[in-house]
C-alpha cells in the first residue's frame, strides 16, 4: 500500500486575496465551480474557511465514486496560503496552496490517499492520478473563469 497523489497548477489573473476567498467559501463559490464529476453538493457547518464541513459525491470513474466529507483547516500564517480538506469517509485529503504570481495568483490542488495494495493498487497508483488530474483542471478551469470572467 502507498500514498498517491495527483497534482495540478493553475495562474489566476485576480489578487491572492480574491482567489483565496473564493476557494474557501463553501457557500457559494465552491458549488458553482464544482465541475460535473461532483454531485449531492451540500453545506453541513459553516460556509466559509476553516471549521466549515460540506459534503458531496465524487464520480471518480464510471464504477468509482465516493462520499466525500470534507472539513476545512485555513492556514494563512506561513509564506503563502493554504486550506486542506479532510475527507471524514477515507484517507483522502485535497490541499490547495495560493502564492503571489506574475500578473495574479498561482494556485496548486494536491489530492493524496493511502491507495490499495497488490495488484489493484498497482493499478490504481497507475492511472488513478491521471483521471484524477482531469476533475482537478475542470474545477481550477472552473475558479479562473469564476475569478476572471
Amino acid at each position: 500500500m502507498g500514498r498517491v497523489t495527483a497534482s495540478n497548477t493553475i495562474v489566476i489573473e485576480a489578487p491572492v486575496e480574491a482567489v483565496t476567498t473564493a476557494i474557501a467559501d463553501y457557500a457559494q463559490v465552491r458549488p458553482r465551480i464544482q465541475p460535473e464529476q461532483f454531485s449531492a453538493y451540500r453545506l453541513i457547518e459553516g460556509g466559509q474557511g476553516s471549521g466549515t464541513v460540506a459534503a458531496w459525491n465524487l464520480q471518480a470513474t464510471k464504477k468509482r465514486s465516493r462520499d466525500v466529507k470534507a472539513t476545512v483547516t485555513v492556514d494563512d500564517a506561513a509564506a503563502h496560503w493554504s486550506l486542506v480538506e479532510e475527507d471524514a469517509n477515507s484517507s483522502m485529503a485535497t490541499t490547495y496552496t495560493v502564492r503571489e504570481a506574475t500578473g495574479g495568483a498561482l494556485v496548486e490542488m494536491t489530492t493524496s490517499w493511502d491507495g490499495a495494495g497488490g495488484v489493484g493498487g498497482f493499478f490504481e497508483r497507475t492511472f488513478a492520478p491521471g483521471g484524477l488530474k482531469r476533475i482537478q483542471h475542470a474545477l481550477l478551469a472552473n475558479l479562473k473563469a469564476e475569478l476572471e470572467g
